[in-house]
């Protein structure tokens, strides 16, 4: 017990010097643009897929629950509130990065991993390159600025979905619908989820560029340390989203 936590301990601190690092690389030199905007494109753009359909599901489903949990107090009005609040402050922000997460931390981790076990990244070095510079900080940047529009746009679609539910299914006028929706939402629920969305894109892009600098062992240490990146980042989103609320509700 005491090993896996020193262990785990360990993880967090070698992530915390890599955060530094690439703090300290992207305030010292003007990053990278184009190669921002290239990973931007694969790591955000190409995760719009798989965004929409767990939203608009997430949206539909929580819709129908809602309505049949609130019939029982003759309460059934009150769905699009419950719909917009429950996505938009939790479930948009950790269903998204959770799914996007996979995704892209398992492919970050792949990439780096792979570099660093054909000794790509020895390469970098010996030409007196940064990989912190070259590899991690237009990741980070890229998901950070993403991951938070990824988001907004999950909400949106998942309150689409629930409208869908409630028009086609619980026979309420679309405009009723929404007006409870506009109702019940404040700025103050979108930049929560939002914010939310800015500390998970860190944790998992940082996760996943620090297994990915730290594989060994060939293409099984890379297999292993991709497994670990989906494990760790899940883990990650799950449990300071717990943290992050309470602080969200402070203000």
């Amino acid at each position: 017990m005491n090993g896996a936590i020193n262990i785990a301990l360990g993880h967090v601190g070698s992530i915390s010097l890599l955060f530094s690092h690439t703090v300290k690389e992207t305030v010292r030199k003007r990053p990278e643009w184009p190669v921002i905007l290239d990973q931007m494109h694969h790591l955000g753009v190409r995760s719009v897929a798989i965004a929409t359909v767990t939203a608009l599901f997430t949206g539909m489903v929580l819709s129908l629950q809602t309505s049949y949990s609130l019939a029982a107090y003759g309460a059934k009005l009150f769905v699009g509130d419950i719909v917009a609040l429950s996505l938009v402050r939790e479930l948009g922000p950790v269903l998204t990065a959770l799914m996007v997460g996979g995704r892209v931390g398992a492919g970050i981790t792949a990439e780096i991993g792979s570099m660093k076990v054909t000794e790509q990244i020895d390469a970098i070095r010996a030409m007196a390159a940064n990989p912190v510079r070259k590899l991690v900080v237009p990741k980070v940047l890229a998901i950070v600025i993403m991951l938070p529009i990824l988001v907004v746009f999950a909400d949106f679609v998942g309150i689409m979905g629930g409208l869908t539910m409630a028009v086609f299914t619980l026979n309420q006028p679309a405009a009723f619908y929404m007006q409870h929706v506009v109702q019940a939402l404040s700025v103050q629920d979108v930049l929560s989820g939002v914010g939310k969305s800015i500390f998970f894109a860190l944790f998992i892009s940082l996760i996943a560029c620090h297994s990915g600098l730290t594989a060994e062992g060939g293409a099984d240490g890379v297999g292993r340390a991709t497994t670990q990146t989906v494990v760790a980042a899940s883990l990650a989103v799950l449990v300071s989203d717990f943290f992050l609320t309470k602080f969200f509700l402070a203000f």
